[in-house]
């Protein structure tokens, strides 16, 4: 959980949308509640744990979690879940079984051999029958061991090796090739080998290159345009227009363009180039998208200081007071109605 929110923090706004992070809590009954199915022995040796309790996870999920978030928060049906190593096979579990309930899905170092590849063999059949479009799929691979006892397997030779020790890596491997082969399907799947990683290292990486995979239809397009002191208003209107639309289409409900550190970073930045009204067009959608930010006033009040109107920049600044009693825009408002 703290490293999605180091890795979207750092990725917000330019790769990645605005997102509410749910983290899941299993530690105390992790292998009950996350394995598929039940087993009695693994990897030569008695299970003396609970096994086969994702299904019960997967109802908690829907039935209670996701309808209790919808309630308190203004979320979404575009949902991502992330997994690692036991979670990353509960992750494809629902991919395969329950597909409605996630639009991508994240599986790190998954443990796909588990119960004799159950979830990989279900994946072979599925895969062939059943649609998998709008759906995403991220998978990775810690390469660093492949095999605990013998350095000499390699991802070169991994796949000819028949020992118990690198069924968890041929796994998903195998699962990889039957997901590449199978594109009639409609799954949008990629996948990362990380040859320097270990099973405990590779969430950090994978959660990056995963994230920003699963939402690259996002990523802000044709920066040195909006950059650039050449470019018109008409043109950047037209290219907020187009990136507005491919929000919305991928997110099923009108999103706006650019996340509000965005509109007020360009506005900023075209007042300092001495290209007023392109910075009024930043900060005046800035308003239109984001009408209860204090600081989105604020901002079309500094705008206005500049080109001299203070009786605007007044107004603006008590809009913004109004909506956030802070002493900064108390002084602002004060100061503002010296100079009118």
């Amino acid at each position: 959980e703290n490293t999605l929110n180091v890795v979207y923090e750092n990725y917000y706004g330019h790769y990645l949308p605005p997102m509410i992070l749910v983290g899941i809590s299993n530690s105390t009954h992790r292998t009950r509640d996350l394995t598929p199915t039940q087993i009695k022995m693994r990897r030569g040796s008695a299970m003396d744990e609970e096994t086969g309790g994702a299904d019960n996870l997967t109802q908690f999920i829907e039935k209670e979690l996701i309808p209790y978030i919808d309630s308190k928060y203004a979320s979404s049906p575009y949902r991502t879940l992330i997994g690692h190593s036991y979670a990353g096979l509960f992750a494809v579990n629902i991919m395969l079984n329950h597909t409605p309930l996630f639009k991508n899905y994240i599986a790190i170092d998954p443990s796909i051999e588990w119960d004799n590849q159950y979830i990989l063999n279900q994946a072979k059949e599925k895969f062939k029958t059943e649609s998998f479009e709008g759906v995403s799929l991220y998978m990775s691979l810690a390469a660093e061991q492949l095999h605990m006892l013998d350095e000499k397997v390699t991802l070169s030779n991994v796949m000819e090796d028949t020992s118990e020790f690198t069924l968890f890596p041929r796994s998903i491997l195998e699962f990889s090739q039957v997901a590449e082969s199978n594109k009639k399907n409609g799954l949008h799947f990629s996948m990362d080998v990380y040859p320097e990683d270990l099973h405990g290292t590779v969430p950090l990486p994978s959660i990056r290159d995963g994230l920003v995979f699963l939402f690259e239809w996002f990523q802000f397009k044709h920066p040195q345009l909006y950059n650039n002191p050449e470019t018109t208003v008409a043109e950047i209107e037209a290219l907020l227009n187009k990136q507005e639309e491919i929000y919305t289409s991928h997110l099923g409900y009108k999103t706006p363009p650019m996340v509000e550190e965005l509109f007020n970073g360009y506005g900023y930045m075209n007042l300092q180039m001495g290209q007023p009204e392109k910075a009024y067009l930043f900060f005046k959608m800035n308003i239109d998208y984001y009408p209860n930010s204090a600081n989105g006033y604020d901002s079309m009040a500094e705008y206005y200081e500049s080109q001299n109107n203070f009786s605007e920049a007044l107004k603006y600044v008590t809009k913004a007071y109004e909506l956030n009693n802070s002493d900064y825009y108390k002084e602002r408002v004060e100061k503002l109605k010296e100079k009118n």
